[in-house]
């Protein structure tokens, strides 16, 4: 089961309290559904248990019988098609004409009269979103939309997300494919949706999964700069011990003042350690700053020696 069969798993789950929100929901499932004006067919999903939540709304706020017709053959997508259809509505017209939208209607809108108050937004949401909504898997990218076959219904349904105050969100409109896509992309705004319209566990696996993704990438960086810096002193204590070698061939450590000479011997013996480490096995310890400025008279005499 991907992730947005999940949340809408989920979302078919949430329980309508009052009649009003019943017929939210049910609006929102009735209006996105992605079918032509005239068919018998009211609903279709490829969700035998969206099919069956949107059969008992119907059957409830109605009370007329909502059937759901499940292909014995599944295998075809065509066949996947699970319908509700109902004799007491024959054709979509008849159904959208309960709803309040007349049959002269070129390209449906939301008809706001459905609603009591701001209060039945996260119903009608919930209701648009399992008629013909997907997210994205949180592992992979951060992505919300609501698929509709109208222009003027996604500009309103993306007002209506606007309106929302708990939101604080602006989403984007695309078509593909002659459908048009109102989209999020920014996973508070995502998990904050979710969240309103009644998928808290969805909700809470998005932001556990970006908490995860902070973490992975703090722990990369912090791999990242340590590897760099161990890179970088390899390389510093490799010139160190090129030049020491080339004193020693030529003039003899002996040679070298006695700070200088204690340096030399320690980094021989420890040429993975830092500068700092170096200090602190000096006798008596120094800064790294002060091993740092041996070094460079070290590498200088060396230099002399061409």
């Amino acid at each position: 089961m991907s992730f947005s069969q999940e949340v809408k798993s989920e979302l078919a789950g949430v329980e309508c309290k009052t009649i009003s929100e019943m017929k939210d929901q049910a609006y929102g499932m009735t209006i996105f559904s992605k079918l032509q004006r005239s068919d018998k067919v009211l609903f279709a999903t490829e969700s035998p248990m969206i099919a069956r939540t949107y059969s008992l709304l119907m059957t409830l706020i109605t009370g007329s019988i909502f059937d759901v017709n499940i292909p014995l053959n599944r295998k075809s997508l065509r066949d996947k098609q699970i319908t509700v259809t109902s004799p007491d509505f024959p054709s979509r017209n008849i159904l959208l004409k309960f709803f309040g939208h007349s049959s002269d209607e070129l390209s449906l809108h939301i008809n706001r009269a459905n609603f009591d108050s701001e209060e039945s937004f996260p119903s009608f949401l919930r209701g648009a979103f399992l008629s013909y909504g997907n997210v994205t898997d949180p592992q992979k990218d951060y992505h919300l939309e609501f698929v509709s076959p109208f222009q003027n219904l996604a500009k309103d349904l993306s007002y209506l997300i606007e309106e929302i105050e708990q939101l604080a969100v602006k989403p984007k409109i695309i078509n593909r494919k002659g459908s048009f896509i109102v989209y999020l992309k920014d996973s508070d705004g995502i998990s904050d949706l979710l969240t309103l319209i009644g998928a808290q566990m969805s909700a809470l696996q998005i932001i556990q999964e970006k908490m995860l993704k902070s973490v992975r990438n703090t722990v990369n960086r912090k791999i990242n700069s340590e590897t760099a810096n161990s890179n970088k002193t390899a390389k510093a204590s490799a010139k160190q011990l090129l030049a020491i070698d080339k004193i020693k061939k030529k003039r003899g450590l002996e040679s070298l003042p006695n700070d200088l000479y204690e340096l030399a011997i320690l980094r021989v013996e420890n040429p993975e350690s830092s500068l700092r480490e170096l200090g602190e096995m000096l006798s008596p310890p120094i800064s790294r700053s002060g091993v740092n400025h041996r070094i460079e008279r070290i590498m200088e005499l060396a230099e002399e020696l061409g």
